[in-house]
């Protein structure tokens, strides 16, 4: 295989499918919180919603953490820290201080006065001297006795007898307050002799303190297997949680094992796939143009993996943080690129990827469906901000109203409400504030386009429009129309309204290149005269190829783009197509100059738009607008598009078509219908007889035949 075809393989629509699909099943598995679940959600003063629960095996009833930490601290108000006895200092600093007595020759000691000296201090070191952060912190009053170990031999002493090196100086002037001793004292330096010869040994004291703690029992009991623990329905006493809080620590003990973690991961990825196959299923079957669309079918995956990864991260961070998750964001975003069902059904799967890590599965799952629901039924066309604040509004109404419902529902009493919820809903909601944001940062950063935006591209005041208004009137005019009749075509068969009305407006830009080509901007002079019928086509076929390139430099959306391209598919200009062949019946005729590029519409909105664009350039070349001539019009032009295959790429049905025709009958008739003269006043004050002459809408006279006849 060379080069050339694996990169095509390897671009090909199925390989990308599959990447996306490994590729979020991969994600969610891995980001999965990997700590052991219990298979119970309980919680103490709440009922037990599953059924009779046995011992499955022998297991100790562990003591609550606040119990243990009080019989810790009641264990640490005897304990005493283990100091060290350095006799070597002692020695060594005493005999220094001896002879520096004796080396003193300013003036002469008595005997008995440095016999005193050195015997206060081998006093100072028999009582013990630490430094000074330990004696800080012993004096303190956490600890009354400390232990000095002394060639292995521990004894134990009050704090209070211990002193610091400046303690033990005070303590010797206090001694001697003579000013003859204290300036011996200090001429010989007293304070290099105070040496600290009690230090704290944190290894035998860490070592005590464990033994100490390792004896307090952690278990005040055994179940025995079989032993009944709780039914379905009774109330969770304090005893019973700590039974079951017990059962869960010596059941997720024993899944700590690599054989059960293989296996519990092997469960995560056979899951993960179930929900993402038939998310892919569902796409396949009704969204086949969505599930060939790699664009849009990794926009979805990855808004699933996205807001799974957030969901798990905040699971971990609080026991019921994953009600901050703005899930209800999901639908409002994808309802507004895409349509409802869809964006029910992306919200189902995220839903039920999440539900494994909720505290309480079967609730989660009620109200995040409840809401998804009510934010798609709030918000199905969005157009204004004020929808997005009432949407919130009506999200909160609806997340409290379940919760108390289900409350109710499974417990039966109000005061089992737990008010921290609310204020979650409420913080959930604030989030849902920032979908305006994300759909503009989703609609630049994939193509896609909201109403939002197409209701800003409709503003007859953005200058493109009014540039057209000006130079090309009766093009403006036309495009109008044609706004009006394919909303509300779209309207019937369940298109999309904005989107059709907002093409509608743009389809013709082309023609500001040459506005007084086409008959609708003519006012006497036909530019059309002097040319061929195959110069003249080519400057009428111009005009999509001219608006595509206005498209791009205006940085229109490219489902905007569509509806230049497509909305006269690779049909001919017939008018001079059907002119040359009748004036030159035996020359040969090519059929690409009188043809114009395509595609040919693939949506039922640019379908709509042909239809419209064919239909109304046609009726105003009708002499005489009557419910019969107007029907036989646009029968006629519609049958004759599908004659020509105009419409075979579209998914509109032959329903479709025939509520189509309806609905353009209806408009043109209202459109064209009669009205009734107004009498004149009688200046002479007597009554004439009234009359009622119905006059009629004249036909414009500048499309003189159907649509391909515009120039």
């Amino acid at each position: 295989m060379d080069k050339n075809r694996i990169q095509k393989f390897l671009s090909s629509t199925r390989v990308l499918q599959f990447v996306f699909f490994v590729a979020a099943v991969t994600l969610v598995t891995y980001f999965f919180p990997r700590e052991g679940k219990f298979r119970y959600t309980f919680q103490e003063g709440k009922p037990w919603k599953y059924g009779l629960l046995t011992a499955p095996f022998d297991f100790p009833v562990y003591k609550d953490e606040a119990v243990i930490q009080q019989e810790r601290d009641s264990i640490m108000l005897d304990f005493q820290p283990v100091f060290s006895h350095n006799e070597s200092i002692e020695k060594k600093s005493v005999d220094d201080f001896e002879k520096a007595l004796s080396n003193y020759t300013e003036m002469s000691i008595p005997p008995t006065l440095r016999k005193n000296l050195v015997q206060a201090l081998r006093e100072a070191y028999r009582k013990g001297i630490v430094s000074s952060e330990a004696y800080t912190q012993l004096q303190s009053g956490k600890f009354k006795e400390i232990r000095i170990l002394e060639n292995n031999v521990a004894r134990e002493i009050p704090v209070s007898e211990l002193q610091s090196a400046r303690e033990a100086y005070e303590n010797m002037l206090n001694k001697f307050p003579d000013s003859y001793s204290h300036h011996i004292l200090q001429t010989c330096n007293l304070n290099d002799f105070l040496n600290t010869n009690i230090a704290f040994d944190s290894i035998t004291t860490d070592r005590l303190k464990d033994n100490l703690l390792q004896r307090i029992a952690l278990s005040d009991g055994i179940v025995q297997a079989g032993e009944r623990i709780v039914d379905r329905g009774e109330i969770i006493t304090p005893q019973t949680y700590r039974i079951l809080k017990s059962l869960e620590t010596v059941t997720l003990k024993k899944s700590v094992g690599n054989d059960h973690r293989g296996y519990t991961i092997l469960g995560q990825i056979i899951v993960f796939t179930c929900l993402f196959s038939f998310f892919y299923l569902f796409l396949a079957l009704f969204r086949p143009q969505t599930f060939n669309e790699m664009r849009t079918l990794g926009f979805m995956m990855m808004l699933i993996v996205g807001i799974s990864l957030i969901a798990f991260f905040l699971s971990e961070f609080r026991l019921q943080g994953i009600y901050l998750v703005p899930f209800a964001i999901i639908p409002i975003i994808v309802v507004t690129f895409f349509d409802s069902r869809t964006a029910l059904y992306v919200h189902l799967i995220t839903v039920l990827i999440c539900a494994f890590t909720a505290p309480f599965a079967l609730e989660f799952i009620f109200l995040q469906l409840i809401v998804g629901m009510t934010a798609i039924d709030s918000l199905s066309d969005l157009s204004r901000r004020s929808q997005l604040m009432r949407c919130a509004l009506l999200v909160f109404l609806a997340y409290c109203f379940a919760y108390v419902g289900y409350t109710l529902l499974s417990e039966g009493d109000l005061s089992k409400l737990n008010y921290n919820m609310f204020i979650y809903f409420g913080v959930n909601c604030v989030f849902l504030l920032f979908a305006y944001l994300l759909i503009y940062i989703f609609e630049k950063a994939f193509g896609f386009i909201s109403t939002v935006t197409l209701v800003e591209l409709s503003d007859v005041n953005n200058p493109i429009l009014r540039q057209l208004s000006e130079e090309c009137p009766g093009t403006f005019q036309h495009s109008l129309q044609i706004s009006n009749l394919a909303a509300e075509a779209a309207n019937k068969i369940g298109a999309k309204a904005q989107l059709v009305r907002t093409g509608a407006l743009y389809h013709d830009i082309g023609k500001l290149k040459n506005p007084a080509f086409f008959t609708e901007n003519q006012s006497g002079f036909n530019p059309h005269t002097p040319l061929s019928f195959e110069q003249s086509a080519q400057i009428v076929i111009s005009h999509v190829n001219d608006g595509l390139k206005m498209a791009d430099k205006l940085r229109l959306p490219q489902a905007i783009k569509d509806f230049i391209s497509t909305h006269h598919g690779h049909g001919k200009a017939k008018f001079f197509y059907n002119s040359f062949c009748n004036k030159y019946p035996d020359q040969p005729v090519d059929e690409s100059k009188f043809t114009y590029p395509g595609p040919n519409p693939f949506t039922k909105e640019t379908g709509i738009l042909m239809m419209a664009d064919a239909v109304e350039a046609a009726s105003r070349s009708l002499k005489e607008y009557t419910n019969e001539s107007i029907s036989q019009l646009v029968n006629r032009i519609i049958d004759s598009q599908v004659a020509d295959g105009l419409l075979r790429d579209t998914p509109l049905s032959f329903r479709d078509v025939e509520t189509i025709k309806a609905t353009f009958i209806e408009k043109l008739k209202t459109i064209y219908h009669t009205r009734i003269s107004y009498p004149e006043l009688n200046k002479n004050g007597k009554n004439e007889e009234e009359k009622t002459d119905k006059e009629t809408t004249k036909a414009d006279n500048n499309a003189p035949s159907p649509t391909e006849i515009k120039k």
